[in-house]
């Protein structure tokens, strides 16, 4: 896993472990000091796909507005 993929995972896990709603900071956190939001694993899982597995709508929107800034500061 990536970093990020492991917040992702550690965030969903916990909420569904606790029952408590998801929470996204740790994704946060890491996006801001720069993390990959299209870096894959080696076995080919983004961060999206985590999160969208665990149904993570926060990390989703997220992760969608992290990859759009990059895209539009690569024009």
């Amino acid at each position: 896993m990536t970093l990020l993929t492991h917040a992702i995972d550690a965030e969903g896990d916990g909420a569904l472990q606790s029952g408590r709603p998801l929470t996204v900071h740790t994704t946060a956190v890491l996006l801001a000091f720069g993390a990959d939001p299209e870096l894959a694993d080696p076995y080919g899982h983004t961060p999206m796909h985590m999160a969208a597995d665990y149904g993570h709508d926060l990390a989703v929107n997220l992760l969608r507005e992290h990859i759009s800034r990059r895209a539009a500061d690569d024009r």
